[in-house]
Order: C-alpha cells, then structure tokens, then sequence
C-alpha cells in the first residue's frame, strides 16, 4: 500500500512511500487486540485499593446486649459488620493486576492494530521535523495544515525530541510518542496516526521479525 508524504506545511512532496503489507496489511486479529488493551490497561492499575476489616476498625469490644433474651439476632462488639461502621466483609485488598502476554501475541496485536489504521486511511506519513523551540501555536498549525485538528493525534517520531513533545503537550488531544514505544492502546486510542518518515522505518524493522 503506497501513500504520499506531506511535509509540515501540508504540501505533497511528491515522494510515496511503501507501507509493509506484513504489518500494515494483514487481518486484524480481534481478540489479540482484546488481550494487549486489557493487559496495557491493568498495568496502569495501582492496585492500592483497601478497606478496613473487623479487626482493623478502632472500637470498644464490649458485648452491646445479651446473648440471649433480646427478641433479635445475636450481636458481638460494635465493630461488626451488620453496623454502621463496622469493618468491611470481603473488602478489597492491595493486589497487583499485572498478567503476562506473550511477545508473539502482543506483536500481532499491534501489527493488527496498525492494520486497522491503514484500513481506515487514518494514517499520514510526514517528512522528519523539528521545531526551534517550543511552541504549542507550531503544533496547532501542523494540526491545521494536515487537515487534521479536532481530531485525537498520536504523532510517532525516530527519537525523543523534546521540543515537540513541549508543543504537543498541552494539547488535549494530542500525543507524541516514540516509534519503539509504540503499543495497541495508543494505536487503536488515537483517530489520526501521523508516522515520521524515518518513524516508519523504525516501525518497519521493529515490528518485521
């Protein structure tokens, strides 16, 4: 699948350039899809979710009416659980919801997910770039030349390059992020994705193994 480059001013450059079949074309596999969002976004969990049990409820231990005699069920400390605040039954704990993936199956997953972009024609290739300093105006009107503000933006780059990042960052719906870090979630997250020219070869041999 051939598309045109672009540079930053939204020109055609007159350039093509080739996407991978293997990567760009294949059939999107759904439920490897499934599994490496659910993975990426249990690993985002904290886990530090606590409630405080019966023991750990500060309170009197005193019994509160007779065992017997009293017409209603038996009754223990005020700490119980039937009380208002009383500890917690079955509360939840600290955990970790980390679970393994394998490599194989979070490598089709992106390369499906990137399958579904190049289905959608939501992907624009630009020539490599940099800004000056950091301007968040510089990013708005790359938005605009590429005919593509208002739209949630990943912008993939070869390397870290701190100016964009700066430009992009207050940016609501924009996002910059390197093509080695590249994974489902932000793929499948974004509506456009804009790929760099050397970004694309990164991704080419990265994802091509």
């Amino acid at each position: 699948m051939e598309v045109s480059v672009y540079n930053i001013k939204g020109q055609d450059t007159g350039k093509k350039v080739e996407l991978n079949d293997a990567i760009f074309g294949i059939e999107p596999n759904d439920h490897v899809i499934y599994l490496a969002v659910k993975q990426y976004l249990a690993n985002q969990r904290q886990g530090t979710h606590k409630s405080k049990e019966r023991s750990e409820i500060t309170g009197s231990t005193r019994k509160l009416i007779r065992q017997k005699g009293g017409g209603g069920a038996r009754r223990g400390d005020i700490k119980s659980p039937v009380l208002r605040g009383g500890g917690r039954v079955f509360g939840p704990k600290p955990r970790d919801y980390w679970f393994k993936l394998n490599k194989k199956v979070k490598a089709l997953a992106r390369k499906s997910a990137l399958s579904y972009k190049a289905q959608q024609d939501a992907i624009v290739v630009v020539e490599d770039f940099d800004f000056e300093a950091p301007k968040t105006k510089e990013f708005v009107n790359l938005q605009k030349n590429l005919k593509i503000e208002g739209k949630k933006l990943l912008l993939v780059l070869p390397d870290v390059k701190k100016n964009v990042y700066l430009s992009a960052r207050n940016i609501q719906k924009a996002e910059v992020m390197t093509a080695s870090a590249l994974n489902t979630y932000k793929v499948l997250n974004a509506n456009v994705l804009v790929v760099t020219e050397n970004a694309l070869k990164l991704v080419d041999e990265t994802f091509n193994k």
